[in-house]
């Protein structure tokens, strides 16, 4: 399994991170992508991805929910960070970026100008996006199709994941159609979990496993600090879905993972 969303930079998980690590890599975890969320990020996330090299993978992005009145500023360390990192070769990614109304809409217009920029630096560098939504699935469609469908020899095709999906099968066709894949956590094991009616509809070629850790672990872990190996959890409930064995599912998903993600 790979897990395509965790933030192991957490202080909670630095003490006693080499066995905590270990405990992943024997459960079957080949590798973990570590995104970031504002500047202080660059601070966490890449000297951790530093020390286990051919593990944990960095990528910088500025999350929706840190869009304030220093986000310019914050944007601009974090590109030239990007930059600099990516010519470096040592970026797998841009994000944790996109779009959220839930608590607070004073940034709204920011978060869009912010949000296009990090694509549009992604498609000049290449890179596949890990997208975050929250009660803005409409905003954040529009803002992608513009970007995708932008004519400009400079720009390589926009990529990249839509993090913890939960949206209706029309949502997912559409996000799929612009050439991303579905992030799925421990959020399809929770109880009345509507998503399964709509992965049922959708291929396994376009999903990828994650964790958003230390959030949204699975049932049976449900309320506690979450774990890149309890995805098994959520590998065994898509088996259930698609009919296949739980190894089917993690072999799909893993060979989505590497091939979004460029992990040899």
């Amino acid at each position: 399994m790979i897990d395509t969303h965790c933030h192991i930079d957490d202080p909670q998980y630095q003490e006693g991170l080499p066995a905590f690590l270990q405990q992943q890599r024997d459960a079957g975890v080949e590798a973990i992508l570590v995104p970031g969320v504002d500047v202080h990020s660059i601070d966490t996330v890449l000297p951790l991805c530093a020390q286990y090299p051919d593990y944990l993978y960095p990528a910088l992005g500025l999350h929706p929910e840190e869009v304030k009145e220093d986000w310019q500023q914050q944007w601009h360390t974090i590109e030239e960070k990007i930059q600099e990192t990516h010519s470096e070769g040592r970026l797998i990614a841009i994000g944790e970026i996109g779009l959220d109304y839930h608590w607070d809409t004073t940034y709204k217009e920011q978060q869009h100008i912010v949000f296009r920029e990090q694509l549009l630096l992604a498609c000049r560098l290449n890179l596949p996006v890990m997208v975050h939504i929250r009660d803005a699935m409409e905003d954040t469609y529009r803002i992608l199709h513009e970007v995708a469908t932008l004519k400009d020899d400079v720009l390589y095709p926009l990529r990249g994941v839509i993090h913890c999906f939960s949206g209706s099968r029309e949502m997912a066709e559409k996000f799929i159609a612009l050439g991303f894949y579905l992030g799925i956590g421990g959020v399809l094991t929770f109880k009345n979990c509507k998503l399964a009616d709509t992965l049922r509809h959708i291929p396994l070629q376009h999903l990828v496993l994650e964790t958003d850790a230390p959030y949204m672990a699975p049932v049976p872990h449900r309320g506690q600090r979450n774990e890149s190996r309890w995805m098994t959890h959520v590998a065994e409930r898509l088996a259930d879905i698609y009919l296949v064995s739980t190894d089917d599912v993690k072999r799909v998903t893993t060979a989505n993972a590497r091939a979004l993600f460029g992990i040899k």
